[in-house]
């Protein structure tokens, strides 16, 4: 079997200053690389100074103040620049990068780098355990958050939304998620583009619900990343 799960694979992960992708700014950043064993081979994490204050809001989520981030937190353009780089050389090497919910952390990438005038990579191969146990499990009834999924399949999750640990709980709901459907164990290439139509017709079924109480209610259906 040529599986994606039995080769080695990177996950990614993002806490921002906001919910829009589209504006959200950087506050810290994960990416983990491990074999196919799920043995850490690479630990990457990047604290950024966003440029701007970080609402309450968001700091009760990830714990990071604008004073912290902009007493310790590096240059955001470097930190764009950095984490670009490092997905970049995964994806020369075609190792794929879990992110949950990857539509909003690829997003939020490709903004950061338009707004900072640094080159980000196109996003491929991009696996994503939202949309994967969204396809395989649709009838489940509850929430899909990282944390209700990490919940369901019995996958550890300690200090959510930290970025680190969220990145640990994707690997570890990716592995499951391979494991227990046969139909998601195929090369991660191959994955990648069933996934652009599996989150397209999610899209459109949730946004067909909306309609029902608000006939102009839009869901974007890109992905792995919302076209800027």
């Amino acid at each position: 079997m040529n599986s994606w799960h039995m080769h080695p694979r990177a996950a990614f992960d993002l806490e921002t200053t906001g919910r829009d992708p589209l504006t959200a700014r950087i506050v810290t950043a994960s990416i983990i690389l491990v074999d196919g064993q799920g043995e850490v081979l690479h630990h990457h994490e990047w604290l950024a100074d966003p440029g701007v204050d970080i609402p309450s809001e968001a700091t009760s989520v990830h714990g990071i103040s604008t004073s912290t981030a902009r007493e310790q937190g590096a240059p955001a353009a470097q930190v764009v620049h950095e984490v670009a780089e490092v997905l970049r050389c995964y994806f020369r090497r075609s190792i794929p990068v879990l992110a949950f919910n990857a539509r909003y952390d690829f997003t939020v990438l490709a903004s950061e780098g338009s707004r900072h005038n640094v080159f980000t990579p196109n996003p491929f191969p991009v696996l994503d355990p939202y949309v994967m146990d969204k396809y395989a499990d649709r009838y489940r009834r509850g929430k899909r958050t990282l944390s209700a999924t990490c919940a369901h399949y019995g996958v550890p999750l300690e200090n959510a939304h930290t970025s680190a640990a969220d990145v640990l709980a994707t690997l570890g709901v990716g592995a499951v998620l391979a494991d227990r459907f046969h139909q998601l164990q195929k090369p991660a290439p191959d994955l990648h583009g069933f996934q652009v139509t599996w989150a397209r017709r999610q899209a459109e079924s949730f946004q067909e619900y909306l309609r029902r109480s608000d006939p102009a209610a839009v869901v974007e259906g890109g992905w792995p990343a919302i076209a800027c």
